[in-house]
């Protein structure tokens, strides 16, 4: 029997690096979709900059928003939003392909797991978030690898939530198997979308709501469980880690005054 290794949470710190909000439209609302709620962040790459970060001076992972925090704060650099964004080991090293600032840190995982596959990276079609030259976008892993789009940054993860318009179809409509879960999409070229789940719910649901709600062809899912959190000060929130520690963190973040 193959050992499975295990696999929880995100593989790599992408920062959004934000210039003041247009006050028309918040980065971060409540929004409803099929009886559950969510936490939505959108940002402008046309005003807001996006890198990674996975490790600190030293080489180890941040682990927390407050160390994120600490640092930034070093370099007069407020954090104002964070996530976590992709799958890691034990060691809160990537799973997948990561890229920053145009370096591959970690080549593309390409491998396949048959069966009843436990964690969710396996469960293919899995996918990239990028950013490169200005604009953001979620490929199929394979689609990713042939098409070669220019990449500053760049994280994998799995499963796909939404694939050229169509719902993953390892997913289930009505689902008892719920959790909660977040993820990311690119409506436009320049927008990105990060959602997280207030409560909890299930694949296909999770997948709609990006689909159909916030308008994007393509949708990867970060993580589940006791992995996802956010630090969003506005609303006293600065969720602790699961199982040790966040592999990556999706911060935004502003100058000090």
């Amino acid at each position: 029997m193959t050992k499975r290794p295990y696999i929880c949470g995100a593989v790599a710190a992408i920062l959004i690096s934000a210039a003041s909000a247009d006050a028309s439209e918040p980065g971060c609302r409540n929004e409803q979709f099929k009886n559950t709620s969510y936490t939505v962040c959108s940002f402008d790459l046309e005003r807001d900059e996006l890198q990674v970060f996975w490790r600190d001076e030293s080489g180890a992972p941040f682990r927390t928003f407050s160390a994120l925090s600490d640092a930034l704060a070093k370099q007069d650099r407020e954090l104002v939003f964070a996530t976590n964004g992709g799958m890691y080991q034990d060691d809160l090293s990537p799973v997948g392909l990561l890229v920053i600032d145009g370096t591959e840190h970690k080549a593309a995982n390409t491998i396949d797991i048959k069966g009843n596959v436990v964690p969710n990276f396996y469960k293919k079609p899995n996918g990239v978030f990028y950013v490169g030259d200005g604009k953001a976008g979620v490929l199929e892993t394979g689609a990713f690898l042939k098409q070669k789009p220019s990449v500053d940054f760049a994280t994998q993860s799995g499963p796909m939530l939404v694939v050229d318009g169509k719902i993953h179809p390892a997913f289930i409509v009505d689902s008892p198997y719920v959790n909660r879960r977040n993820g990311v999409c690119a409506s436009s070229p320049t927008k990105v979308h990060l959602a997280i789940t207030d409560t909890v719910v299930n694949f296909d649901d999770f997948a709609r709501f990006f689909r159909d709600h916030l308008g994007c062809d393509n949708a990867l899912f970060l993580d589940g469980g006791s992995a996802p959190g956010i630090y969003l000060p506005e609303r006293e929130r600065n969720d602790a880690p699961g199982h040790g520690g966040y592999g990556p963190i999706i911060a935004v973040i502003k100058e000090k005054p």
